[in-house]
């Protein structure tokens, strides 16, 4: 089994479209945890709803193609995700697997460790939170530096809302 993250985004039907997203990947993967989930703003859109945002850590034997390319893209697909130019377009879900155990690589359509996690605050801070002592593959740099450096924009923490999804898809799985 191989230790992944991946970044849950959403602001269309924000609180419904995490939730069903994490209990698809729940189907296909296991789910070890769900950092806390973030209300951030629209990047490169302040007119746009806000997103929420957090990181889930799983466990796979899924190779990290099939899991982006079949069961991530297959997910948005299902909720309604509809890919354009646009990169900062609205979105009902965005996943991205941005850690896939040690592995470093950068092709045309998938580099990992995923680039964002050193720009954005929203993937960098629930990450630390889940991996606290993660080192990037590839570079090594310290989730922890990462996230410390990443103050701006502000995330806002969405205590109960997490609350309900742990208790909800971390209490199912073990049952």
């Amino acid at each position: 089994m191989v230790r992944a993250f991946v970044s849950v985004g959403s602001n269309i039907n924000p609180a419904e479209n995490v939730e069903r997203a994490i209990r698809l990947l729940a189907r296909e993967v296991r789910v070890r945890g769900i950092s806390t989930v973030y209300l951030s703003e629209a990047e490169g859109r302040p007119e746009q709803p806000q997103y929420y945002n957090c990181v889930v850590e799983i466990e796979t034997e899924l190779p990290p193609r099939k899991l982006k390319f079949e069961v991530l893209r297959g997910i948005e697909e299902a909720l309604g995700r509809k890919r354009s130019d646009d990169k900062f377009a609205a979105r009902t879900i965005d996943l991205d697997l941005i850690i896939y155990d040690e592995l470093a690589m950068n092709t045309e359509d998938l580099t990992l460790p995923d680039p964002d996690i050193t720009r954005r605050q929203f993937i960098a801070v629930p990450l630390h939170e889940l991996a606290p002592d993660l080192a990037l593959p590839g570079s090594g740099l310290r989730i922890e530096e990462a996230a410390k450096a990443l103050s701006h924009p502000a995330i806002t923490m969405l205590e109960s809302y997490t609350k309900h999804l742990r208790k909800e898809i971390l209490h199912e799985r073990k049952q």
